[in-house]
């Protein structure tokens, strides 16, 4: 029987956004739930604010799981920030006062377009504290995937994709010329010590990927192919 999958929503983002990924790890055996947030749940840690609500979500998240499966672990996917917020779960070192330990509770943690590392003055408190603390793949008895998505290249140009890429690609690794998910550079995605998965065409987010059929993120059938093996 499989293990039980949870999976945490990025920053800011419902877990509606999630339902598609969640019924196709469900048609492929593997039982899914979300972490029920909503966009509201994450107004608290807005302005670099700690990311405690979030984390406590998690943890009921994921105990009911183990307990409505009867199992001892799950599997964790982090899209975007959640996949640094699953790395202080997964550890023991006070975050404001806080420990979760959940470790012992996770068999494998994949990230999905998660950036590991930020220049941004709102998140770096928080990404230098996951870093200091828990840096690389540190758990050993994790097994780690951190997915990037190579699909746009950031372009120093006044037309508002471009700059928005290009922006978001220096805000989070220090250079905009490097490819990425158009939020996530390849290079912020991946984690020393991890199984390190760089997709072609595969874009960020979930949100627009209804807008258009040839639209691929990490959730897509193509990338899911790509990645469920670690599943197992």
């Amino acid at each position: 029987m499989p293990l039980p999958t949870v999976i945490l929503p990025g920053y800011l983002a419902p877990a509606q956004d999630y339902l598609a990924l969640q019924q196709a790890l469900i048609e492929q055996g593997f039982p899914a739930v979300i972490v029920p947030l909503t966009r509201k749940d994450w107004w608290v840690t807005l302005g670099g604010r700690p990311v405690t609500p979030i984390l406590d979500f998690l943890d009921q998240t994921l105990r009911q799981a183990l307990q409505d499966h009867q199992a001892e672990q799950v599997n964790l996917i982090g899209h975007s920030a959640g996949g640094w917020i699953a790395r202080i779960y997964l550890g023991d070192i006070p975050y404001y006062g806080r420990t979760w330990s959940g470790r012992s509770r996770v068999k494998t943690l994949i990230t999905l377009g998660t950036p590991h590392t930020s220049q941004e003055r709102w998140t770096r408190t928080n990404l230098e504290f996951v870093n200091r603390a828990y840096p690389g793949a540190c758990c050993s008895d994790v097994e780690y995937v951190c997915v990037a998505g190579k699909a746009t290249y950031g372009k120093p140009s006044w037309r508002l994709g471009d700059w928005f890429t290009y922006q978001s690609y220096q805000l989070t690794c220090g250079r905009g010329d490097c490819w990425g998910d158009g939020i996530t550079p390849v290079a912020a995605a991946h984690l020393e010590g991890a199984t390190n998965l760089t997709l072609d065409n595969v874009q960020h987010s979930p949100r627009t990927s209804t807008n258009s059929t040839s639209h691929q993120w990490y959730g897509s059938p193509m990338a899911i192919s790509q990645w469920i093996p670690y599943l197992r």
